[in-house]
């Protein structure tokens, strides 16, 4: 007797049924949604990474971080993240937008 026919259709019943609960959003490790707040996350910033100006004023602009990690540049994150991340320090917090 042929048990493979019965595997493979099970198999392929199986994917089919993951590739539709994955389109769904409902599947394991999805997005979450997005933040009630945002955390200016000093300290984290890749060079030329930084979300706007520095925190002590030296510029105005984001994409001006002259090195990693610098204390005075910082980018946004889901408020609660920031103090997770090695070196990071919240700078100020801000809601986010709604749509």
């Amino acid at each position: 007797m042929d048990t493979r026919k019965p595997v493979a259709t099970t198999l392929a019943s199986s994917l089919v049924a993951l590739a539709f609960t994955a389109a769904s959003g409902t599947a394991v490790g999805a997005v979450p949604d997005q933040p009630e707040n945002w955390e200016k996350c000093a300290g984290i910033a890749k060079k030329g990474q930084n979300d706007c100006g520095a925190t002590d004023g030296s510029h105005a602009c984001a994409g001006q971080a002259e090195t990693d990690g610098s204390p005075v540049e910082w980018v946004y994150v889901p408020e609660g993240t920031c103090e997770k991340i090695v070196g990071g320090k919240v700078y100020a917090t801000k809601p986010a937008k709604k749509d």
